[in-house]
């Protein structure tokens, strides 16, 4: 069964308007809704394929008619729609039921996508599953990720899904990617909220401690157990465990996780009685996991146990543009930490931190800054305030006090263009160009004190010639 009748609700009539014209062009019926309460009279007396929601509406919020929606109609497919990106908005859209979250602005193309999507998964079944509300946005995580690229925004949606259910999940990703957060972020949005979540490095811990440490002992186990002690999986019971590095476990360890998977019960270290345990799996690694397999250092039966759910966290060296966010977080919680006032970045100090490349990832920014408040007594941040950062330029690796201005250009573009293929045709030159002259041009009347007779002599332009530049670029001019 095909998509035919498609509700749309938005506040925006410009928006409103675009989505009509776009979705009657291809075929479809299309009623359009200008507040949640006048779209819940739509759903209560008509029937809908797709309803495309706005999460911001007067009366009902797309969220709340969202919650209607599953009552009145279960089958009915939802996509939220929202002008802040946020991984609350899209966790929470996820968890709800919908069935999938966009960020304005977008392209018309992924509402096709979407629609193919489901037209595709209802050639399978005539009815898609769709996931109930499990918990109400009353707590708020334990730790904050950031970012709103395309990337980070997929693994909201993939949180939003996974978080209800007791699905085992395998956090794959560079080491500082942030995937104890990932899992947190699980814990923290799922039926589970409340109950212990205990996390365990693998490759923190001696091999020969390990097995004690996941599962207890009894006492007089070993020489020095001079009492029972619980392992992690009894702390952990009720609610989650985190096992961090998981690909350094020693072999023959992997099968009493795998146990555990498939009896949901340990043994104490020393002890003959089998504990039954409740308890939700996140795994993770900075491993090629199937690569350990076929070097037989990894179970192949655990891996696929673990593998439910595989999510992958990219390098932030892939998502560059949300280094800024997270220059920003970063600055106000470390400055918190500390008790100083909030320090900020300069303009040049930020292309820096974009331009490179972080082989740590969040944690080596994070670190990087920490570093930089506490040895900085100004309160902008600038290029000098990170020496040694090495970046990228020319194939070759510079110190970040030897960039020229050309080089930070170099490697600010590289960091904005990284896909080319999307950007329109003869705007890039226009548009750098613009944001070149326009600091320059400001520059030099701030230090002309606003006199533009001599700001065109240095600049080596026509008086004319500036008037019409600080015009057409809205800089403002200010006199002494």
């Amino acid at each position: 069964m095909s998509i035919n009748n498609i509700l749309v609700a938005d506040d925006e009539e410009s928006m409103r308007w675009v989505l009509s014209k776009a979705l009657k062009k291809k075929g479809f019926s299309v009623d359009l809704a200008r507040d949640g309460d006048e779209a819940l009279r739509y759903i209560k007396t008509n029937t809908y394929d797709l309803a495309i929601l706005d999460i911001k509406m007067p009366g009902l919020s797309g969220l709340e008619l969202l919650d209607r929606v599953r009552e009145l109609k279960s089958d009915l497919l939802v996509v939220i729609m929202t002008a802040e990106a946020s991984m609350k908005n899209a966790v929470e859209a996820m968890k709800r039921g919908a069935y999938d979250y966009l960020t304005k602005p977008f392209d018309l193309d992924v509402i096709d996508a979407i629609i193919e999507k489901v037209n595709r998964a209802r050639e399978v079944t005539s009815q898609v599953t769709l996931l109930k509300e499990e918990l109400k946005d009353r707590y708020q995580l334990e730790k904050t990720i950031i970012g709103n690229s395309p990337a980070m925004r997929e693994i909201y949606k993939t949180i939003g899904k996974v978080a209800p259910s007791d699905v085992t999940v395998l956090v794959q990703g560079e080491s500082g990617t942030g995937k104890e957060l990932i899992a947190r972020a699980i814990h923290f949005n799922s039926k589970r909220l409340g109950k212990p979540f205990i996390a365990l490095n693998c490759a923190a811990i001696p091999k020969e401690l390990l097995e004690s440490e996941l599962f207890g002992f009894e006492k007089g186990a070993f020489t020095g157990a001079t009492e029972r002690k619980l392992g992690k999986f009894e702390q952990a019971n009720g609610g989650t465990i985190f096992l961090d590095e998981i690909g350094d476990m020693p072999i023959d360890l992997q099968a009493k996780i795998l146990r555990v998977l498939q009896e949901k019960e340990v043994t104490r270290t020393g002890g003959n009685q089998s504990i039954n345990v409740d308890v939700r799996i996140v795994a993770a690694t900075n491993q090629d996991l199937e690569e350990s397999v076929r070097r037989k250092a990894f179970r192949e039966d655990l891996y696929y146990r673990l593998n439910v759910i595989p999510l992958q966290l990219v390098p932030l060296r892939e998502r560059n543009e949300d280094i800024p966010l997270l220059v920003e977080y970063f600055l106000a919680k470390i400055c918190a930490e500390l008790e100083v006032p909030v320090k900020r970045c300069s303009s040049d100090a930020l292309r820096l931190l974009t331009g490179y490349t972080w082989p740590g990832n969040v944690r080596e920014l994070e670190n990087t800054l920490k570093r930089a408040v506490i040895l900085s007594s100004d309160p902008l941040l600038t290029i000098a305030d990170f020496p040694g950062l090495r970046v990228q330029k020319g194939g070759e690796l510079v110190q970040s006090e030897e960039l020229s201005l050309e080089g930070i250009v170099d490697i600010k573009l590289r960091g904005s263009f990284t896909n080319m293929e999307k950007m329109e045709s003869g705007d890039v030159y226009t548009m750098v160009l613009e944001q070149v002259e326009r600091p320059l041009i400001r520059f030099v009347l701030e230090k002309t004190r606003g006199n533009q007779v001599r700001a065109a002599d240095i600049l080596g332009i026509n008086r004319n010639t500036l008037r019409k530049k600080i015009t057409e670029l809205g800089i403002e001019v200010k006199r002494d």
